[in-house]
């Protein structure tokens, strides 16, 4: 499958670009960024072989079957919805869109269309969250009660930082709650079902932007269970953890981008070691490249980018509130 490439963010030059050129049954063959000048040596650095100065071209590229959006997120919709009209199958970066009707929108276009869609929260493919899902649908730990997932970074970027946009609601969304939060917001759909009920806080605690520094979500999901994500850019200790307890034990991850699982049981403990892939969105691509040269629809569709733009929804649908300006 030969894919075009639309973004030149930090993310792409460290894994999107490899993965989509060395994929299985995967070619890189296009790329489109918004510094136009800069566009051939990024073709040059990645290993595409064609480059275009705007990426409505790169859609309209007879040679490209596929698109993979890497570009802020106020243009996921725009850029998807156009893709998808060209006949280009598209795999989207998270967060998916702005918000549920945006999503909606993109579903709907690549419907309409009969192509592909993907969503790239790559996490779905990590070893220990396959692992934490398969010890909790055989019930080892009970019936899942409570869960926990935080994620903890310090992020004050500079007027000049490349990834700066983050902090403007009008191109990002909102803030870490909207950046990674979106991430953990997938594992625990995919590992607890579909979301009930969402309330939560979001606050500018240390910084003062427009978006929040802080956030914490508490969900209900189906059958009962909650789940508490917890995010912040005002942390000097990074977190990136998941707590998952049951009625007879439980599973958890002290770091989750390694894979370490403690399972307790009663009195019994184990350790279990699942660590993700060396180039974390290999997995990803190739499940939508085998999705679309199967005709199967890939592992993190539309739909379930749609239910994390939900919960986002209900988030940022209060102002954010205040809390005391501390000291960064």
């Amino acid at each position: 499958m030969k894919w075009g490439l639309i973004g030149a963010g930090d993310i792409v030059r460290k894994r999107v670009g490899e993965a989509l050129r060395d994929g299985r049954g995967s070619a890189l063959v296009a790329v489109s960024r918004a510094k136009t000048d800069l566009v051939e040596p990024f073709a040059r650095e990645v290993g595409a072989r064609r480059w275009h100065a705007d990426w409505r071209n790169l859609i309209a590229d007879p040679e490209v079957d596929a698109v993979y959006v890497a570009t802020p997120v106020h243009l996921h919709a725009q850029q998807t919805i156009a893709a998808a009209e060209a006949g280009k199958h598209v795999l989207c970066e998270k967060p998916m869109a702005m918000n549920a009707a945006e999503c909606d929108r993109m579903i709907a276009a690549c419907r309409d269309r009969g192509v592909r869609l993907g969503i790239a929260y790559y996490r779905r493919f990590y070893p220990a969250v396959a692992r934490t899902r398969a010890i909790v649908t055989s019930g080892e730990i009970g019936q899942p009660v409570f869960a926990q997932m935080n994620a903890f970074e310090y992020f004050d970027p500079a007027g000049d930082h490349p990834r700066r946009w983050l902090l403007d609601p009008g191109a990002s969304g909102g803030g870490p709650m909207m950046d990674f939060g979106c991430h953990r917001l997938e594992v625990l759909l995919h590992l607890l079902g579909s979301a009930q009920r969402t309330v939560s806080i979001t606050a500018r605690v240390a910084f003062e932007r427009d978006v929040e520094d802080t956030a914490a979500a508490l969900i209900q999901f189906d059958g009962g269970p909650l789940g508490v994500v917890a995010v912040t850019h005002a942390s000097r200790e990074r977190q990136d953890t998941l707590q998952l307890f049951g009625t007879r034990g439980s599973v958890q991850i002290d770091e989750l981008n390694a894979g370490r699982i403690r399972v307790r049981v009663g009195d019994r403990e184990r350790v279990e070691a699942h660590p993700p892939a060396a180039n974390v969105h290999q997995p990803l691509v190739d499940d939508f490249v085998d999705a679309v040269l199967t005709g199967r629809e890939p592992a993190v569709t539309g739909a379930m980018g749609r239910a994390v733009a939900d919960i986002e929804d209900q988030i940022y649908a209060a102002a954010p509130a205040r809390g005391t300006r501390g000291v960064p």
